[in-house]
């Protein structure tokens, strides 16, 4: 073959576009979480023992191969408490801040957008919310509403509000005038489909991001009220509860606060990773294009 024939046919070649692999510092952190919500889902069909089920002559029992976890100190088994505690964290970490978010968003978007007196307003009522301490706060809510999966959701969604709405607003002015909406204005789209087909896709990437570390902050919350005792009640089991049960322990047995300790810090963790992460990948200023 000729010189010429061979540069045609490098030429005519398609240029081979670089793989994208998957992040190294995302698999672990995934991975742990994946398996904490693996195991949430199906603690009631793989075979654990009942997690309020009391047996004081074995309580405070340390990890062995009949309890992998040990027991706590009233004899309950310590990984089928953590596991279903999982389940309580998960709830109130992703429905909180779902909550939050959809209320907090819509009132950044509509202040970003339309500007004047509803930026005006939104901006004082996310600075009212933000100049009270979140925990005496949740706290408050919690102690008037009473204790319960639902009240502590709520309350925990409510103080989720002002952060998603300083996301959303942030990033609604960041594409307010930008071109493409500039054309949708000119060719007569209602606000409604211009915050909803042109905006709000856009203000999404940067939300889940967002969602992810705000759950883990959630996460915390939530272990802090348990820990309290204003968080979910007994025997519901919780992480930050079982912390609060393993304190009085501490000396005599350690595992039963430091285990479920280690899991909610690995989770918030990971979290944080896997946020962090996906926060890099949707930012244009740190994407390679």
């Amino acid at each position: 073959m000729s010189v010429s024939a061979t540069k045609s046919t490098l030429a005519a070649a398609p240029a081979s576009r670089p793989r994208r692999r998957l992040h190294w510092a995302l698999v672990l952190p995934l991975g742990w979480l994946l398996l904490v919500v693996f195991l949430a889902i199906t603690a009631d069909w793989i075979g654990l023992p009942d997690p309020a089920a009391q047996e004081l002559i074995l309580r405070r029992k340390p990890p062995s191969a009949e309890y992998l976890l040990g027991t706590d100190n009233l004899g309950r088994d310590m990984l089928s408490r953590i596991i279903y505690g999982a389940r309580t964290s998960l709830i109130v970490g992703i429905c909180a801040p779902f909550l939050g978010f959809l209320v907090g968003g819509a009132i950044g978007m509509s202040a970003g957008y339309f500007r004047g007196k509803i930026d005006l307003l939104a901006v004082g009522f996310i600075d009212v919310l933000l100049a009270f301490p979140a925990l005496v706060l949740a706290l408050t809510f919690t102690a008037y509403l009473g204790q319960s999966l639902f009240n502590v959701t709520l309350a925990l969604g409510i103080l989720s509000i002002p952060a998603a709405a300083r996301v959303s607003r942030a990033n609604t002015l960041a594409w307010a005038n930008r071109d493409f909406v500039l054309a949708a204005r000119t060719i007569g789209a209602s606000n409604w489909r211009i915050l909803t087909r042109e905006i709000l896709p856009n203000l999404l990437p940067p939300m889940f991001a967002f969602w992810l570390v705000a759950i883990s902050v959630i996460i915390v919350a939530e272990g802090a009220l348990s820990f309290l005792g204003l968080g979910i009640p007994a025997p519901q089991p919780s992480w930050g509860g079982m912390i609060a049960d393993g304190r009085e322990a501490l000396d005599v047995a350690p595992h039963t606060a430091l285990i479920p300790a280690a899991v909610m810090f690995a989770t918030v963790l990971s979290l944080n990773f896997v946020g962090d992460i996906v926060r890099n990948m949707v930012d244009p200023r740190r994407s390679a294009l």
